[in-house]
């Protein structure tokens, strides 16, 4: 367990960093002219989001039956 919970701590900060970044493109999506792009920037970002939130949940989930098979009694 001693290993495995920095690694998640590691994943689960990259995956707040992605959620970050999509947020930032979507909140600068009005300075795009072109409609296309800015579909293809919020159809991108909004699946960044839903995909970086799983594997955070995920990390947090799993981290907590890792720490949960080493507790006493």
């Amino acid at each position: 367990h001693s290993l495995h919970t920095p690694l998640m701590s590691v994943t689960n900060a990259i995956s707040a960093i992605i959620v970050v970044g999509c947020l930032v493109g979507l909140s600068t999506m009005t300075g795009i002219e072109e409609a296309g792009m800015k579909t293809l920037v919020a159809v991108l970002s909004v699946i960044g989001i839903t995909l970086a939130s799983i594997n955070a949940f995920g990390g947090f989930t799993v981290t907590q039956r890792m720490l949960a098979m080493f507790k006493k009694g």
